[in-house]
């Protein structure tokens, strides 16, 4: 018996098989990749990371990994947290990224359709919307076909204090860190409905955290009500808010509050698409 063929045939499909294997490992672990992983973990972390934590989850040398963020805090995808040399959260050039893919995603002709149907059945302009800093971004909005509207284009931005939306979005973060902000922000007073005073705007969020719905009383534009509740994605977390608003001539805001449960069949659906 010729053993040494014997032998060939034997190891020869073992080594072809297992090599696409050692590839496919060694491409999934590239500077890029592991820079990406550091990103993931920012984004999902509800804090500041480390270099020593950072460096423990990915399993990787601090030095190595110190040399990354400082070329992705070059790039303005990261950021040092104030007052801490070496703890790292997302920074602005990350976070413009983020809203732009929401903007821009797959799903945004299914949230589209969502609105018209919305619109359809109330007769007001709807819209959605995230807290981006201390603003309030439009995702998208479906216009109403009367004359008398209020238009804001999907990428603009309302302050976050005296709209339904942003009272809304701010009333879910946690109480701690949603004082801070509100104590940081300008609270313009837009119109004499305008909440400027922190404390009371405190107490109104406090309000609207236990009903899960948040009104604009013509506290932004005078003449104009607005009434918001939250959209979940697939986690359950409150991720947007979605809205509708029209003059106070021809949507009263108790009018307004009758739509809150279609409001709220909308943002189940809208859950699918986040």
């Amino acid at each position: 018996m010729d053993t040494r063929a014997e032998t060939e045939a034997f190891v020869q499909p073992e080594s072809t098989e297992s090599a696409p294997l050692i590839d496919n490992a060694a491409r999934a672990d590239t500077p890029t990749l592991r820079a990406f992983s550091v990103l993931e973990h920012l984004v999902a972390a509800k804090g500041a990371l480390s270099l020593a934590e950072l460096a423990n989850i990915i399993e990787q040398p601090k030095a190595s990994l110190h040399r990354m963020l400082q070329s992705l805090e070059a790039g303005g995808f990261v950021a040092r947290e104030p007052g801490q040399k070496n703890a790292y959260v997302i920074g602005p050039r990350l976070e413009r990224l983020g809203v732009d893919v929401m903007m821009h995603s797959g799903a945004r002709r299914q949230r589209h359709a969502i609105l018209e149907r919305l619109v359809a059945d109330l007769g007001e302009t709807c819209n959605l919307s995230m807290l981006h800093d201390t603003q309030v971004l439009y995702l998208d909005r479906c216009e109403s076909p009367w004359a008398l509207r209020l238009e804001l284009k999907p990428g603009s931005h309302v302050p976050a204090h005296c709209s339904a939306s942003g009272k809304l979005l701010l009333s879910t973060m946690p109480r701690d860190e949603r004082s801070m902000l509100i104590r940081a922000m300008r609270l313009e007073r837009f119109t004499p409905n305008t909440l400027d005073d922190p404390n009371l705007l405190e107490a109104e969020l406090d309000r609207i955290a236990h009903k899960g719905i948040a009104v604009d009383n013509e506290e932004f534009v005078l003449g104009i009500a607005c009434v918001a509740v939250p959209v979940r994605d697939s986690r359950g977390k409150f991720i947007a808010a979605i809205a509708v608003h029209g003059p106070v001539s021809r949507m009263t805001l108790s009018r307004a509050l009758t739509f809150v449960p279609r409001l709220q069949e909308a943002a189940d659906e809208l859950t699918a698409t986040f």
